[in-house]
């Protein structure tokens, strides 16, 4: 049974991922296919795997923890599963998180080697979803803020922008803590708002349509913000409607630099740690690819008289 921990990131498409996968249960059912979600992972199953403040009982939490997985997990090889998809974003760290140190899931290594000591060796794949990070934080900042965070001052924007972590560091950290594992980068750019297309380049064979443009916990636009926030809080936002984005052109720059620079990283292999997941709706140009140059004119025949009078 193939294994794989989809671990997020936040704010990129993971809760409409998740409901794509709930309503079509009985059809992935059918195709081998499980998958537990936050549904299954946060009411109990994952408690004691990290650890947390709780009452002295004289019980082994994390012992008892990684007996409880290991037990859900015998369960489903005794289903006759293909494939196990285990996925939810708070495995990575959390948004709230990221904001208050102002960096991308500084905690994420030790956090998975937790789990993959848990699923005591048996995960064969983890798929990490990344996303531009002007527009990944600026959607953390505004769901932050929706549930209480501070409006972003300047000295923190900078810091976002200034931080020298970014997706390559949280990649690589998620690669050390799970060696056994094949780790996929799926940029939000790609899949995000394609779940079906999602899973299929996961498990590697086509998936079910139905319910893949449902779309869940979408950042707030500003007008929608104003209304959740308190006057006095509403007033530190700018005027005007659509998505916020609280970086300036500059900001906005460096970070989509920083993210060039990932994916270059990415499709250059990642260090031989971290594999790019590749539209699979995209087919290669093969053996004979297109020309795209179709037309000569005066620089040709320039070069050409220059190349001609040489020697």
């Amino acid at each position: 049974m193939n294994v794989f921990l989809h671990i997020g990131a936040h704010r990129c498409a993971t809760t409409s991922f998740q409901e794509y996968l709930r309503q079509n249960s009985e059809a992935l059912d059918e195709q081998n296919i499980g998958f537990w979600g936050p549904h299954r992972t946060r009411n109990g199953l994952f408690n004691g795997i990290l650890p947390t403040p709780s009452a002295a009982t004289g019980r082994d939490q994390h012992r008892r923890a990684i007996g409880r997985v290991q037990m859900h997990m015998t369960r489903s090889m005794d289903l006759g599963l293909d494939h196990l998809l285990i996925t939810d974003e708070n495995m990575m760290g959390t948004v709230r998180e990221n904001l208050r140190l102002g960096t991308l899931y500084c905690g994420v290594g030790e956090r998975m080697a937790r789990f993959a000591q848990a699923f005591d060796g048996r995960v064969t794949d983890v798929v990490v979803n990344l996303r531009s990070l002007e527009t990944y934080w600026a959607s953390a900042l505004a769901y932050g803020v929706s549930r209480g965070h501070r409006v972003p001052s300047a000295a923190m924007l900078d810091r976002l922008v200034d931080t020298p972590r970014s997706w390559r560091d949280v990649l690589t950290d998620v690669a050390c803590a799970v060696p056994g594992a094949r780790i996929w980068a799926m940029p939000f750019e790609t899949f995000g708002g394609r779940p079906e297309t999602q899973l299929s380049a996961m498990i590697g064979q086509d998936m079910p349509r139905a319910h893949a443009r449902i779309r869940l916990n979408a950042t707030p636009h500003l007008e929608e913000l104003r209304t959740q926030l308190q006057s006095s809080v509403a007033d530190q936002l700018p005027t005007g409607q659509g998505r916020w984005q609280p970086f300036d052109d500059a900001q906005i720059a460096a970070l989509r630099e920083t993210y060039a620079d990932d994916l270059m990283w990415l499709a250059a292999g990642g260090d031989g740690l971290v594999q790019l997941k590749q539209d699979p709706d995209k087919i290669g140009q093969g053996m004979n690819p297109a020309q795209t140059d179709l037309t000569r004119g005066r620089p040709h025949d320039d070069q050409d008289r220059r190349m001609a009078g040489t020697g």
